[in-house]
C-alpha cells in the first residue's frame, strides 16, 4: 500500500502526538504516523530520536526538538534540519532520504544559509519551513540487498557491462578475451558521451545565485 507523505506539515499550531513509528518501503527513511489533536492523522517523516508518545508541533516558532517544524529564521544557528523547503507553502523538497540532514550556517538578508547533505552551501528564503533533526534510518547505506531477487524487487533490471559487448553496441565493446577501452581518455556511455567528469546542471539556472558555495567534486584518479 502507497503511503501518503505530509510534506508540507501545513496544520500550524496543533500539536500531533506520534502513534507508531513505521517502515515504508517506499523510501529510505522511516516514517511516523501522527495524530492531531484535531482528530486527524497523518504520515510524515521520522528523524531520529523521535519515539512513539511523544508530541510534536510545527508552527512559526516552536520548541527546538527532533519532529517540530518551523520556519528557517527562527532556528538556531548550527542546528540541523530536514525536510526543507526551497520555496514557502510548497513543502519539503530539500533532505528527506535516510540519515540526511542540513545545517543552518547564517540567518541574514532575508535569507538563511544552509550546508546541504552534498557540501553545497545555499541561500533559502528564511520563511520557508524546515523540520528540526536529521533523518532516521542512517545505516539504510550499509544495507546489502544479497541476491540479484531483490533488486528486481525494487524495480532495478539487470545491467551488462559494455566490455562484454560487440562493438556495435557499445564503445567498449569488442576484443579478445578482457580488453581495455583502448586510446579513449575515460569511460564512455553507450551513445559515446564522456561518463565521468562531465557537469549536468544546466548553465544558466535560477537558482544558481542562491548558491554561496558549490558542492564537493571526487577527484578521479
Amino acid at each position: 500500500m502507497q503511503r501518503i507523505i505530509d510534506f508540507k506539515q501545513n496544520k500550524l499550531n496543533i500539536p500531533a502526538i506520534i502513534k507508531s513509528i513505521e517502515y515504508d518501503p517506499s523510501r529510505s527513511a522511516f516514517i511516523a504516523l501522527a495524530a492531531y489533536k484535531d482528530g486527524e492523522r497523518r504520515y510524515i517523516l521520522a528523524p531520529q530520536e523521535l519515539k512513539a508518545g511523544e508530541e510534536i508541533i510545527a508552527g512559526e516558532k516552536t520548541e527546538i526538538k527532533p519532529g517540530n517544524r518551523m520556519q528557517l529564521k527562527n532556528i538556531p544557528v548550527g542546528t540541523f534540519v530536514y525536510n526543507i523547503e526551497i520555496m514557502p507553502g510548497r513543502g519539503g523538497k530539500i533532505a528527506r532520504s535516510a540519515g540526511n540532514s542540513a545545517q543552518v550556517m547564517a540567518i541574514e538578508g532575508g535569507y538563511a544559509h544552509l550546508t546541504l547533505p552534498s557540501g553545497e552551501v545555499r541561500m533559502i528564503l528564511e520563511n520557508s519551513m524546515a523540520s528540526i533533526g536529521a533523518l532516521s534510518n542512517p545505516e539504510h547505506t550499509f544495507e546489502n540487498l544479497g541476491k540479484a531477487g531483490r533488486m528486481r524487487w525494487l524495480g532495478i533490471r539487470p545491467r551488462v557491462r559494455g566490455s562484454a559487448m560487440n562493438p556495435v553496441d557499445h564503445p567498449h565493446g569488442g576484443g579478445e578475451g578482457r580488453a581495455p577501452i583502448g586510446l579513449r581518455r575515460g569511460p564512455k556511455t553507450p551513445w559515446g558521451k564522456q561518463a565521468f567528469g562531465v557537469k549536468t546542471r544546466r548553465s544558466k539556472k535560477y537558482s544558481d545565485k542562491l548558491i554561496v558555495s558549490r558542492r564537493r567534486r571526487k577527484k578521479r584518479k
